[in-house]
């Protein structure tokens, strides 16, 4: 049958099951947003404050359901709006499909109305992109995105359609998409011997696990190779779940912000195991000294991440999945007692701490994990409030922790929180957010609020940038520069204003009640929370130390 370019843009997104898209509509792309209205029934728009949130959330819905997420908007401003949604999708691979719309094919290269070369703009953080001037080939090239977007390592595909080529018409024919298989052709038998030779010989193994186990849903096969290696374990912020967070072998997360457990851990053993991570060095510190008594083991799907960090003793390439279940068949149990139990009492000497006596971000985390029984999707934004989620919500299944790892994108949280409550509407959706990150993006609670949506927004409001701020306490010599917020916007008002019901805390006994009604009201909520504007995240690595230096506040105070 013969269709319209947009047409055919929808019969694509039928073929790959999309039942969602996030955007925001204008001049160029109107074509598609005709046959979206047409289609209303069977692919769910979500109409955003901003291209922004809309890419946000299409982040949010992939890495919640592990499907594509699918973002529009026009030319000129409305694609270049996608551009930081792109960057972050792109640093944590998560599969997204970006389709904008340009000017007709005569106008490009002109400087012409609310045009600009988005292929070109989007280049370095996307996995791939196009720009679509035949209308025939726009069927398949759309169905290469989808497949790109998702195999192998995940990431970001962005196809950009003249307006013209939305209006011209070509011969479409239904295609059912290919399954995209785990990519396991680089697994050699001789890698996996290498690193059972290695597991055997090791006395003190440390399992580190990065995001590339979530993507893989590698949740099960790594249970069963923690307890066959028999060796302590810990994450990346983008591995948080993958490995049960109240698991006895798990200490915590690793790195600047790490439990003192893990980062001491790893700087005593011998072979360090890394799952899906790509050694960042928030992660590593100085990379020079980082687990310099190990052997490394690294396991990844991505070739280009083996010794661009940190110099592997050993490695695998393929899908994690497939390369655990192979080394699963081929290791015998090993034991490590004295070296699993002396990791536990590092644990148990060095727990994470924070002032119980006054209202802290800490301690909402905790009541909110007690609360749900980690049974929710906990979103952020970037900051202080940000490391607390990860240090103090248990993480037990994955795909339940949504944050901007690599870009650390402030204004992301709200946006993925709506994402994800899209796509997983029975459960509950949680975005964790500073006063600072609900500022740039606090006009998508009207999103919420236009559909409906029920996510509950928790603001740490301390009244400063706190990261920043912390960073000036320590190594600025207390000079806050530009970091201090206090101003007269009412954020319970403001989330009135939007139509959300908002409640304002200000003391602990407050927490519970106010948490256990959010849940139960089923509706867009904001909470907002007073605490202190010198709350630290401890324990912390100073910028350019080694992860074994990592102080608490008492040792700060003791030095």
């Amino acid at each position: 049958m013969e269709l319209t370019g947009a047409q055919i843009v929808i019969e694509c997104l039928k073929e790959q099951g999309v039942d969602t898209v996030f955007g925001y509509p204008g001049g160029t792309i109107l074509n598609i947003y005709d046959e979206l209205y047409k289609h209303s029934s069977e692919i769910r728009h979500i109409l955003t404050a901003h291209e922004q949130g809309a890419s946000h959330a299409a982040d949010g819905y992939a890495r919640a359901t592990g499907k594509v997420g699918v973002c529009l908007a026009t030319s000129g401003p409305g694609s270049t709006n996608l551009v930081t949604g792109i960057a972050t999708a792109y640093m944590d691979s998560v599969p997204l499909v970006a389709i904008t719309c340009n000017v007709a094919v005569g106008l490009l290269g002109r400087d012409s109305f609310q045009e600009i070369d988005i292929a070109g703009v989007t280049l370095p953080i996307t996995k791939h992109n196009y720009i679509v001037k035949d209308i025939n080939k726009l069927a398949d090239t759309i169905r290469k995105a989808f497949r790109i977007a998702k195999s192998g390592r995940p990431g970001p595909v962005l196809v950009d359609i003249p307006k013209d080529i939305t209006a011209a018409k070509a011969k479409y024919t239904v295609v059912i998409p290919e399954t995209v298989l785990r990519m396991v052709d680089d697994i050699t038998e001789q890698d996996l011997q290498n690193a059972v030779e290695l597991i055997n010989h090791s006395k003190k193994p440390f399992i580190f696990v990065g995001g590339g186990a979530v993507i893989s849903e590698a949740h099960d096969e790594l249970e069963k190779f923690v307890s066959r290696v028999d060796a302590p374990v810990c994450d990346t912020l983008m591995g948080k779940g993958a490995f049960d967070g109240k698991d006895t072998r798990y200490t915590g997360m690793l790195g600047m912000h790490g439990t003192k457990a893990s980062n001491l851990g790893v700087t005593e053993c011998d072979l360090l195991i890394a799952i899906g991570a790509r050694f960042s060095d928030r992660v590593t510190g100085n990379a020079k000294k980082f687990a310099r008594h190990a052997k490394i083991l690294h396991i990844d799907v991505d070739p280009a991440e083996i010794n661009k960090n940190v110099t592997a003793y050993s490695s695998i390439i393929g899908d994690i999945v497939e390369v655990l279940e192979r080394l699963n068949g081929r290791l015998e149990q090993q034991n490590h007692n004295e070296w699993v139990d002396h990791v536990r009492s590092l644990k148990e000497r060095f727990p994470l701490q924070y002032n119980k006596e006054m209202l802290t971000g800490p301690f909402i985390i905790e009541k909110l994990y007690e609360i749900t029984q980690g049974d929710a999707i906990i979103t952020t934004e970037v900051g202080q409030h940000q490391m607390w989620a990860a240090q103090f919500f248990n993480y037990r299944k994955p795909r339940t922790f949504i944050t901007s790892g690599g870009l650390g994108t402030m204004g992301y949280g709200l946006g993925a929180c709506i994402g994800a409550k899209v796509g997983m509407p029975d459960k509950t959706v949680i975005n964790i957010a500073g006063d600072g990150c609900f500022r740039m993006n606090m006009n998508e609670l009207s999103t919420a609020t236009r559909y409906d949506i029920p996510i509950i927004e928790i603001i740490f409001n301390n009244h400063v940038l706190g990261m920043v701020r912390q960073w000036q306490t320590l190594f600025y010599e207390q000079r806050y520069s530009y970091t201090n917020l206090r101003d007269k916007v009412d954020f319970v008002k403001v989330a009135e204003a939007m139509g959300a019901k908002a409640y304002r805390i200000t003391k602990l006994d407050e927490v519970e009640s106010v948490l256990r009604e959010a849940i139960a009201l089923n509706e867009p909520v904001l909470i907002e929370c007073i605490i202190d504007s010198d709350d630290k995240v401890w324990p912390m690595v100073a910028p350019g130390a080694a992860i074994e230096d990592v102080f608490s506040e008492e040792d700060l105070k003791n030095k």
